[in-house]
């Protein structure tokens, strides 16, 4: 079972979104979470440490990660999806664009 953990800013939009969308494969856990302490659901230590890999939306949200959580980032791999907070919840393009680039770290 492998466990992804997506992140976002506030965890309103685009990391709910891909969530939902790869809780429906096989083999795949998902959680999200945001950056900003005033996201919905705020990213914790426990969540980083469940992580097999974790999705940053942005640069930006990498920057914070690193800077806020650094000792939970150890051996773990920080893939950045480049992705525009320009999406509703749940965009037929944005879901497109996260199969196009969350699917090659896939096992």
């Amino acid at each position: 079972m492998q466990r992804l953990l997506f992140i976002c800013s506030q965890n309103r939009l685009r990391s709910p979104t891909a969530e939902l969308l790869f809780s429906m494969e096989p083999n795949l856990e998902t959680l999200s979470a945001g950056i900003s302490n005033e996201a919905e659901n705020p990213l914790t230590p426990e969540a980083l440490e469940w992580a097999d890999l974790i999705f940053v939306m942005e640069q930006a949200h990498k920057r914070k990660l690193t800077r806020r959580f650094a000792p939970y980032l150890k051996d773990k791999q920080v893939i950045c999806l480049d992705i525009r907070d320009v999406y509703a919840y749940m965009d037929p393009e944005l879901i497109q664009l996260l199969l196009a680039k969350v699917s090659p770290f896939l096992k």
